[in-house]
């Protein structure tokens, strides 16, 4: 009896902890991402004010301009920061788009494995046509959430 009671406990935690990330595929919506993509802009609300560092690599503006590929049947990608003044980076990525409308993603070291990187991201996708896309995040912002709006334009 105490065997069932501590499986049934785990089984709860367990379904408990599950996130959001792991439901089923938007495979439409990736497919209407498959290419290659600038970001036009990067907006939210006090920016002129707030510094908000995107993705732990740079700040949100160093974004604006870079460069990013998304290969739809693998889900692995690429993005690359471009704008002079800001430090470079580059690497490889693994995404997805699940059927809750959530992009989630995780930025790779070279040659490194996804199921090893245990840190991603999820934003929302919006707005999708067949040259655009936003990607929104949620931030903290004194207590109360704030979008960023990263606005991508696919390239040519």
């Amino acid at each position: 009896m105490k065997k069932i009671s501590t499986l049934l406990i785990l089984a709860i935690l367990f379904v408990a902890c599950k996130t959001n990330t792991a439901t089923k595929l938007d495979n439409k919506s990736e497919v209407a991402i498959k290419g290659n993509w600038s970001i036009l802009s990067v907006t939210y609300p006090g920016q002129e004010v707030i510094k908000v560092t995107s993705f732990d690599v740079a700040d949100s503006q160093c974004l604006v301009g870079s460069n990013w590929s998304f290969v739809s049947n693998n889900n692995k990608g690429q993005m690359s920061l471009t704008k002079s003044e800001c430090p470079a980076f580059s690497s490889p990525i693994t995404w997805f788009i699940n059927k809750d409308g959530n992009f989630v993603f995780k930025i790779l070291s070279t040659g490194e494995k996804s199921k090893k990187v245990k840190e991603g991201y999820v934003l929302k996708v919006a707005n999708q046509t067949e040259n655009s896309f936003q990607l929104i995040d949620k931030i903290n912002v004194g207590g109360k959430s704030t979008d960023v709006v990263y606005q991508f334009q696919k390239s040519n």
